[in-house]
């Protein structure tokens, strides 16, 4: 019964995403308060009704109702409770579900908290959301229906993919999605504002706060999976330039280029063409990102699915909307008429930089995940784009815009010294410089990676301090710092965070030490200046898997650390192996032990790894997420610009 209850709130959350997105539409052009009206309460609904049809096919899972195919597929009853919540949405089905759901949570978030929104605008936003909704909600009931059931239910299920039963990806998906998923809010503002000739200052302040915390999803998402990554694949890296992994970040570095261009448009009223243009393709690269997920088009060990036919929906829907979209903006375009006028040496210069870098960082992921596709297209050859690419093509773009972020930052709206700039930043000049030299001295003849990190890392770290310190004035009392708005603050911590990722890659990409041998039991080994020891291999039981678990003690000048265990687990069920490193985790570094195979009766491949710096990597994703929630609750950015004439496309009121 909660199965076909779940089914048919399904089906009634598509009739009303078929009001949402026709009638508060039709009432705005309209000009009829009641009708617009509808869009609210809709969106409400349509939130309501997912919900409980989450709900129910959770209660699938956790029930282990094995009559619904997908419980089947994707949960066994021996599975830990966590692994059979987080199964609903380990799969295509589920996942979408949960997509979908997330959609409507941020239209009813909208309604909730946009009050201050002009009401016709608010309309068409939340009727392009309903639009949005309903061809997801189509593309899940006729081609990924979750409740699909079984006539003869088997007596369990066939277990979830062991790689997806860990607590880093259990909640990397609802983050992802909330990151994905949150762009949809900027794009439906985007097109709301095209079909309405609304794109000013005000348009910008309302369109920052959901971008931003769409961004803030994103960046967790994406260092949670690349932790499980790290840890869970037994690879010894923490990105690999997977096609999914790169469906992930070519929205993320698209985000935070609108996020500074949309500031610009709230400021000083121009860049309004390229920030809708950011925001169309910002949720475009998502809706992307689903497609390379679903379509079976790339391989990856992340893919959800490998149906060409469910990809081809979704291709549809990504055509509809991004082509409608830019058609859209191609009539509009003409009339997006610059407000503010700024000099080449201005704060404007420095934030239009930021975008035209991060946009072709973004375009040259695109470029080199999607190329293999376009090679065996039209050359019938098969390619392979690896991290080589990725890592020469990718990295100078990055080092640019640390290069310009810490100074940008600095400079004056509309017109600047640059002269005056870098005077101010000559001493954080000076100490990075020394920082990277001293590197230098210590690791001569080794990659230039680690000191260009270190003295990238310094340089924006320090220059954001620089930053929040010049808003205090010439008296530098400590005091004006409590009145400083919590976006100065936020600014702070995410540029910093920024700053300490890109040196702990460098220093990671640099000096990480790597040794792989044949062990026995008993025998000992040195990396850097650790002592290692296999002590034994055992073969241990878990609730749903068989393990081969290896006993390694770790020591330094002859004092024991503590003791590894890697494992090698087998999981009968779903007839898959998965490595298990075991992780030593320090301040300032990792030191990493992988099992491999048996070689003969007491010896086994053993992989260990020095580390350095690793946790710094998600320790700056953390403060960068950390600085983007402290902006959001800003109240500049919780509250909507008060009454103010309004402009519009060809036409003033």
């Amino acid at each position: 019964m909660v199965n076909e209850i779940g089914h048919f709130t399904l089906l009634l959350a598509f009739c009303v995403a078929i009001i949402q997105a026709m009638v508060p539409m039709y009432g705005a052009h309209r000009g009829r308060a009641d009708l617009m009206a509808i869009a609210e309460s809709s969106a409400n609904l349509q939130f309501a009704l997912l919900l409980a049809s989450f709900a129910a096919l959770t209660h699938a899972f956790v029930t282990s109702d094995f009559s619904v195919k997908l419980v089947v597929l994707n949960s066994h009853s021996l599975k830990p409770m966590l692994y059979k919540i987080t199964g609903v949405w380990g799969n295509h089905e589920g996942s979408m579900l949960l997509w979908v759901l997330i959609l409507s949570l941020f239209g009813a978030s909208a309604s909730w908290f946009g009050s201050n929104l002009p009401i016709v605008l608010k309309a068409r936003m939340l009727s392009v959301q309903g639009a949005i909704g309903l061809a997801f909600l189509a593309f899940i009931i006729f081609t990924s229906n979750p409740f699909e059931r079984i006539k003869i239910p088997p007596f369990d299920g066939q277990d979830l993919n062991p790689l997806l039963q860990d607590p880093g990806l259990a909640f990397h998906p609802p983050f992802l999605y909330l990151g994905y998923v949150g762009l949809s809010m900027a794009f439906s503002f985007a097109v709301a504002a095209l079909i309405e000739g609304r794109i000013d200052a005000a348009w910008g302040r309302w369109v920052r706060p959901w971008t931003l915390a769409a961004w803030i999803f994103l960046t967790i998402g994406i260092a949670l999976g690349s932790w499980w990554a790290y840890y869970e694949l037994g690879w010894g890296g923490f990105w690999f330039w997977d096609p999914v992994e790169n469906a992930s970040f070519m929205p993320w570095l698209l985000a935070a280029a609108l996020l500074h261009s949309a500031l610009v448009v709230e400021k000083r009223e121009t860049l309004k063409s390229w920030t809708i243009l950011l925001a169309i393709l910002a949720f475009g690269f998502s809706l992307i990102g689903t497609f390379i997920v679903r379509s079976g088009i790339l391989t990856s060990v992340h893919a959800f699915a490998n149906d060409p036919e469910r990809g081809f929906f979704i291709l549809i829907i990504l055509g509809i909307f991004m082509g409608g979209a830019l058609l859209l903006f191609s009539f509009r375009s003409g009339a997006m008429d610059a407000q503010g006028v700024f000099s080449l040496v201005s704060r404007e210069t420095a934030l239009v930089s930021n975008n035209l870098l991060l946009a072709v960082s973004a375009f040259v992921v695109f470029l080199g995940t999607i190329w293999p596709l376009v090679a065996e297209l039209f050359f019938d050859r098969k390619l392979s784009v690896g991290p080589p690419f990725f890592n020469m093509a990718f990295t100078p773009f990055m080092i640019l815009l640390g290069l310009i972020l810490p100074l940008g930052s600095n400079l004056s709206w509309k017109r600047a010294s640059i002269i005056k700039t870098l005077k101010k930043f000559a001493g954080v000049f000076i100490t990075s410089v020394c920082f990277s030299g001293f590197i230098w001295s210590i690791q001569t003849g080794q990659s230039l990676m680690g000191p260009i990190g270190v003295f990238l890392g310094s340089w924006i770290a320090m220059g954001a301090i620089v930053d929040l310190l010049s808003k205090l004035g010439s008296s530098r009392s400590v005091g004006r710092l409590f009145l400083l708005p919590r976006a100065d603050f936020g600014k702070l911590f995410a540029h910093t965070g920024l700053g300490i990722t890109m040196f702990a890659i460098a220093a990671l990409s640099s000096w990480e030490k790597e040794d792989i041998r044949i062990v026995s039991i008993g025998n000992s080994w040195n990396v850097g200046s650790y002592g290692l020891k296999l002590d034994d291999v055992l073969e241990v039981r878990g609730p749903n898997y068989f393990s081969t678990m290896g006993i390694v003690t770790v020591s330094k000048k002859g004092l024991e650390l503590t003791k590894l265990r890697p494992e090698k687990r087998n999981y009968p069920i779903a007839q898959m192996s998965t490595t298990e490193a075991a992780i030593d985790y320090r301040i300032s570094r990792d030191l990493y032990v992988v099992l491999g195979d048996q070689q003969s009766e007491n010896a086994w491949t053993i992989r260990t790894y020095l580390k350095p710096f690793t946790n710094w990597i998600w320790g700056g994703c953390a403060m960068m997420a950390f600085g983007g929630f402290l902006s959001l609750t800003d109240r500049r950015l919780r509250i909507a610009v008060g009454s103010k004439k309004v402009k519009h496309l060809g036409r003033t009121t």
